[in-house]
């Protein structure tokens, strides 16, 4: 999808540089995933607690 953008030159650099990437694209896109990956894991945590699984480790072990 094509997109226009107006970002700030030293920003973009600086991320280029933070993140290895060679192409504003893939910085942008690295970025993206980032975002949705944090959001996730926050959502995630929001079920800490909240959720019994009932597990014995050392019953899942024996189990091979």
């Amino acid at each position: 999808m094509r997109t226009t953008l107006d970002l700030p030159e030293e920003l973009m650099a600086a991320a280029m540089k933070a993140s290895h990437q060679r192409t504003k694209t893939a910085v942008i896109v690295a970025a993206l995933e980032d975002l949705v990956r944090k959001s996730r894991v926050r959502n995630l945590r929001n079920f800490k607690g909240k959720v019994d699984l009932d597990i014995e480790v050392n019953a899942l072990r024996k189990r091979r």
